[in-house]
């Protein structure tokens, strides 16, 4: 094994494979649907990267220390067979943990699958329990009570269950005690997400964030809080017990208290491309590496100079760049999944 380190020193430990670009929402801060529209033109079938590629391309990045999956999108569960994939990557030694973020939707349909096929975990974007303001953010798409199903079949076949909500001023911050009341009863990990400026089609601006100090307070108002530790080093969740004992929630913060300094992942969008930061604003091209006559050997070599290269810190940065430098193309959070 070839393990790997970064400019800063940071392993790489954790991979987020994309496997389509494609979802049946359309989440004002994600794929909004003035941009993402009737007529947008998603990646054909032969850009996207097969199971067989992904299942090389996993196997290349075991070597170079990854122990953790994570399967994202786009919503995952379009892409046909998903379950067959994951059990696919479960066969590769040295994969530890098979995870998995969707919108929920069909999680119900395809939770027993998922589960026998070995996937581990499944966290679940919730951005609301009213149905209006729901309906509002993900473009009129889904209802709650598909989500809450979903959710409550993955934890019944045996899923780790995590539910996120983005949080974002104006739109939803009035739910984030309710939220935390009702997944405090039904015993899940709720983590909120400062809304962040991934990609360039989300309109976002630092006043519409609210705070992780904020979040915290008024959660530990409705049921106190403790900090704990992290699970693991490099967790992007700063994590929050409650006294009680009954679960916990996470904050991820990556606009106002950034966990760079930690951050052992790498991404690889649904076309391919591997990106070594989720507001990075270029990649490099793994499919065409794939679909050469190189061996194993000579992509392990490329992708182990693109990490030992890497030396990004963007949520450190944020704070210090024009506004001029910030508009530069980052990659859609469609692609690239969270």
């Amino acid at each position: 094994m070839n393990h790997v380190l970064d400019q800063l020193q940071r392993p790489l430990r954790d991979l987020r494979i994309s496997v389509t670009d494609r979802c049946n929402f359309r989440c004002s801060y994600c794929m909004p649907a003035e941009v993402f529209g009737p007529d947008f033109a998603f990646l054909p079938n032969d850009k996207i990267l097969s199971f067989e590629e992904i299942e090389r391309l996993v196997k290349i990045f075991v070597q170079l220390g990854v122990k953790k999956i994570r399967i994202t999108g786009g919503e995952p569960l379009l892409r046909i067979d998903l379950p067959k994939l994951v059990g696919m990557i479960n066969e590769v030694e040295g994969v530890e943990d098979i995870a998995m973020t969707t919108n929920g939707t069909l999680l119900k349909k395809y939770a027993q699958q998922l589960k026998d096929a070995g996937l581990v975990r499944v966290s679940v974007s919730l951005d609301s329990l009213d149905e209006e303001r729901f309906l509002d953010m993900n473009g009129r798409r889904g209802k709650v009570k598909t989500v809450l199903e979903g959710i409550e079949k993955a934890a019944e076949v045996g899923l780790q269950v995590k539910i996120n909500m983005v949080v974002k001023k104006g739109k939803n911050e009035q739910d984030i005690v309710q939220m935390a009341e009702f997944f405090k009863e039904k015993q899940h990990i709720l983590r909120y997400i400062e809304y962040m400026d991934v990609g360039n089609s989300n309109g976002w601006k630092l006043d519409d964030v609210v705070e992780k100090k904020d979040i915290v307070e008024q959660v530990n108002a409705f049921s106190p809080l403790e900090k704990v530790a992290p699970n693991y080093k490099g967790e992007v969740a700063s994590r929050y017990e409650y006294k009680d004992k009954k679960t916990e929630i996470g904050v991820i913060s990556s606009v106002t208290d950034s966990f760079c300094s930690s951050c052992s992942r790498a991404r690889i969008s649904a076309e391919g491309k591997l990106y070594t930061c989720l507001f990075a604003t270029k990649g490099t091209d793994l499919r065409e590496l794939l679909r050469s006559d190189k061996d194993d050997k000579a992509i392990s070599t490329s992708i182990s100079s693109v990490w030992e290269n890497r030396k990004d810190r963007y949520s450190d940065e944020r704070n210090e760049q024009t506004m001029e430098e910030r508009k530069k193309s980052k990659i859609e959070m469609s692609h690239i999944g969270g």
